[in-house]
């Protein structure tokens, strides 16, 4: 055999050795993979109440048992949990399910934990959760922003009710912004992703959590290969202030900020498409404090170079309030680098839900946390139409199905004609109502006037 011919037909054989090893050695580290991270994916089961309609006058003003499965991941083994808050959304009874590893027989076993919500954030849809447990098994949040396009991940949950189901893909984008008024950018998957895999974790190959899956784009209802997760550096700010106050400070730092389109930067030689530049700088924001100036160009945000202006909005969004921003800039083709401070956004109903707790502010009957509207309280609050009232502070998400649709920051002035000038005076009008009864409140809600009618429970 000419030497030629030799050498290739030992390549050959080589490389189909190296093939017959990989497989199953890839098919190992996903079975090892699996085993070590599956006992902290857990199944969470959502029993809620809903108004009967219908033709049968019978039912009217019934309520009926409804229940709902997601999953969710333990990330402290104290019994914190994971999930997304449109899984928890409207709950009376939660029902966390984990492996019970201490039945070695029976390798399903499984224990059920009552489980409370610790708070929600509905801008990222996220929900901590809780439960009475110890020495759970974990899983850790990696940096997300090292995430790189076709990296392998897996994802866990209870697609279907489905309990630890596995399904393995790709990274097939790692910063994929659905709605350009939001600034949340998902990581998109192929992993197949359905109807029950939302708050499990979407994996890397170390087992770590890189996000929490959340949603598909579907046609048919099904997986068809586009999934979206919420980022694990997204997750892990939100989880860490839910756990400390039980809710999320949104940041803000007073600039607009603009995509630059090639007609722009034509017309204003900027030479720079796609690029970000500040079309305003708030006199009151601490951009304008720190220095920046209309005009200026954004190279960078946190260290991530930026090209689009809701990327701007995503740093601001992971930063905590008090610290600083580095923004790199062009100005009059200068280079430099400012830091600007994260402020709270001013007239935040945040900054109620921190002067309230759940034993003295409770009102129940209307699922919110409240506090008098008073001399102490109207800083915090656009110019109100009264100055007497009840101010919602927060909606505690416990409480949330009772919630007759009210949000943080409004403020009830009457219930069913009378006025209601204190908390206390509401506790006593709800006080005299039985289940059944027709309710209507008048409440202040961004500056207009409205009524709330709901049916008492």
């Amino acid at each position: 055999m000419p030497l030629l011919l030799l050498f290739a037909a030992v390549v050959g054989v080589q490389a189909q050795a190296t093939r017959s090893h990989a497989l199953p050695d890839f098919s190992a580290a996903i079975e090892e993979l699996c085993a070590s991270a599956s006992p902290a994916v857990v199944q969470i089961e959502v029993r809620t109440r809903t108004l009967v309609s219908g033709e049968d006058s019978r039912d009217a003003g019934l309520f009926a048992k409804q229940s709902a499965s997601g999953s969710g991941v333990i990330v402290d083994p104290s019994g914190y949990i994971v999930t997304n808050a449109h899984v928890a959304e409207g709950s009376r009874e939660i029902d966390i399910s984990v492996a019970d590893p201490s039945d070695a027989a029976h390798k399903d076993a499984h224990r059920h934990y009552p489980a409370r919500i610790v708070g929600t954030d509905k801008d990222t849809d996220l929900a901590i959760l809780k439960i009475d447990a110890t020495n759970l098994p974990t899983l850790h949040f990696r940096d997300s922003d090292t995430l790189k396009q076709g990296q392998i991940v897996l994802a866990l949950g209870s697609p279907l009710g489905l309990e630890n189901t596995l399904t393995v893909g790709f990274i097939s984008a790692t910063a994929r912004q659905l709605n350009p008024g939001q600034p949340t950018a998902y990581i998109q998957t192929d992993a197949p992703i359905n109807p029950g895999n939302s708050g499990g974790p979407l994996l890397d190959t170390d087992g770590n959590i890189a996000g929490i899956n959340t949603m598909i784009y579907s046609r048919s209802g099904g997986s068809e290969g586009i999934g979206f997760a919420i980022p694990s550096n997204i997750v892990r700010s939100v989880y860490e202030q839910i756990r400390k106050e039980g809710h999320v400070h949104r940041g803000t730092i007073g600039v607009v900020a603009q995509d630059i389109d090639p007609l722009m930067s034509q017309a204003l030689g900027l030479n720079r498409h796609p690029g970000v530049i500040l079309a305003d700088v708030l006199p009151s924001g601490s951009a304008h404090a720190a220095g920046l100036e209309q005009g200026d160009v954004v190279l960078a945000a946190g260290g991530h170079p930026v090209t689009l202006a809701r990327q701007i909005q995503a740093e601001v969004l992971k930063t905590a309030i008090g610290d600083k921003l580095p923004l790199d800039i062009l100005r009059n083709g200068t280079p430099m680098k400012i830091f600007v401070a994260v402020l709270e956004r001013p007239n935040s109903p945040l900054v109620l839900a921190d002067l309230v707790n759940n034993q003295a502010n409770l009102v129940r009957e209307l699922g919110i946390l409240a506090i008098t509207l008073d001399e102490k309280i109207t800083p915090d609050l656009p110019e109100t139409r009264r100055l007497y009232g009840v101010v919602v502070a927060a909606i505690p998400a416990e409480f949330a199905a009772l919630n007759p649709g009210l949000a943080p920051g409004d403020v009830i002035y009457e219930l069913n004609g009378n006025k209601i000038r204190t908390l206390a005076e509401l506790r006593t009008a709800l006080s005299t109502l039985h289940a059944g009864n027709p309710v209507t409140l008048l409440v202040e809600h961004d500056s207009t006037l409205g009524y709330v009618p709901f049916t008492f429970e």
